[in-house]
């Protein structure tokens, strides 16, 4: 089987988790089941002209860049020809069997239909609610969770500029959509958030996301630290956004008035903005930054905290912190955001309810403080192998579909979708 992934990030320019699902889903297909892997994403550099493309190769997957002009306009932001046709003209290259696509924000959702258009069968990965809301998130402009369900655009009329132009979008999003033999999710959460709304019903399927298990040595280690220094360290990886908590983190801790605290947040950032000035002062116990990490050395990280703050104000889809976390038994604090509460391991009483205040939180680190040393066992999780097999579940009825000679529905040109 030959797939080619897209995905508007792709290493060696890895951002966002749902670049590592791409990535990483690639790269055991590769190694463990001798799957051709293509991947095509963007890039924008202003020293090449735009859409010139460079060809290279990571990890045995041959990659292509389409570099993008950095000018784009909002339409642009979810359909783009050009970048469309220099996708037409790799696939009829290289002739893949099945194409895979992820997030596809810059890159453009035309190319579903150019996908299409060759014949091929498409699995379209939903990771985020790009699909159903111009802001990707459902975040209001007050920073405050949308709480559509399900989404009806003529309700969006508050938050976005342009009612018309919005409802253009998620029209010709979820025609697009509907090119598609398969749509997975994350989480159930997800799926029938997004199924309810209108987003090609009925092809949906769960499909959740794998992590990379603790290596050898890893609960050693980490068994040694909580010995060194019993004092507990949170754990906080979002970066210091609203979105991610962090201000109720930061003002929960601010007034905890104990000590006996170690904290570490993660410098996410690909240019080391994130923490740069940010004062963490006034928050109770010893905090630092901690450098970013990789798949290659997430362990270093995790093995320095015994509870993960997962405060995020949205309804996520997934949550691949908590789960990486709970196979390495780490302790999770989190919100009631959507997918992320999918595990084992979450219980309703001690959720705390987005959009609640600093002294809910406060609660639950008191807990942790007051029985330091009630660490859970690790939890069985998805692992990327396992993601990559599921995938394989997926795809492979579709290949065998495509093989035989049937006659193909013609797709729906993007052009068309526009101007309806």
């Amino acid at each position: 089987m030959h797939v080619l992934i897209l995905n508007v990030f792709f290493a060696p320019n890895t951002y966002g988790g749902a670049t590592v699902v791409a990535e990483e889903v690639g790269r055991r297909l590769v190694a463990e089941h001798g799957v051709t892997v293509s991947a095509v994403s963007v890039m924008t550099r202003s020293d090449l002209p735009p859409y010139a493309v460079i060809r290279g190769e990571v990890d045995g997957m041959a990659t292509w860049l389409v570099n993008l002009p950095s000018e784009r306009g909002y339409v642009g932001g979810y359909l783009n020809a050009e970048a469309a046709e220099r996708i037409a003209r790799i696939v009829g290259d290289i002739e893949p069997d099945i194409a895979h696509v992820h997030c596809v924000q810059d890159l453009g959702a035309d190319c579903l239909f150019r996908l299409k258009a060759a014949g091929l069968p498409v699995v379209l990965s939903v990771h985020d609610f790009w699909w159903l809301c111009e802001r990707q998130f459902m975040m209001r402009p007050d920073g405050a969770w949308c709480g559509q369900s399900p989404v009806r655009i003529e309700r969006c009329r508050g938050c976005v500029e342009d009612i018309g132009r919005a409802k253009a979008r998620f029209s010709a999003l979820g025609a697009l959509a509907d090119q598609a033999d398969v749509v997975t999710y994350p989480s159930r959460y997800a799926l029938d958030l997004c199924e309810a709304s209108g987003l090609a019903p009925g092809r949906g399927v769960l499909w959740e996301n794998g992590v990379r298990p603790p290596r050898d040595g890893f609960f050693e280690r980490q068994a040694a630290r909580r010995q060194a220094d019993p004092r507990p360290v949170f754990g906080f990886v979002g970066g210091p956004s609203r979105i991610k908590g962090w201000p109720l983190v930061h003002d929960a801790f601010a007034g905890l008035g104990r000590d006996g605290v170690r904290g570490l947040v993660v410098e996410g950032s690909l240019d080391g903005s994130w923490w740069r000035g940010r004062s963490l002062a006034r928050m109770a116990g010893e905090w630092r930054v901690h450098p970013r990490y990789g798949q290659n050395t997430i362990d270093e990280f995790f093995a320095e905290i015994d509870v993960l703050l997962f405060l995020s104000q949205w309804k996520e889809t997934y949550g691949l912190a908590i789960r990486e976390a709970l196979a390495r038994g780490i302790r999770v604090i989190q919100t009631d955001s959507g997918g992320s509460v999918e595990h084992a391991a979450a219980d309703p009483a001690r959720l705390i309810a987005i959009g609640e205040g600093p002294l809910r939180l406060r609660r639950e680190i008191e807990a942790v403080l007051d029985s330091p040393a009630a660490h859970p066992d690790p939890l069985p999780v998805v692992t990327q192998s396992d993601q990559a097999r599921a995938f394989l579940d997926i795809a492979g009825p579709l290949v065998a579909g495509a093989r035989e000679p049937v006659a193909l529905p013609a797709p729906v040109e993007p052009a068309r979708i526009a101007a309806a």
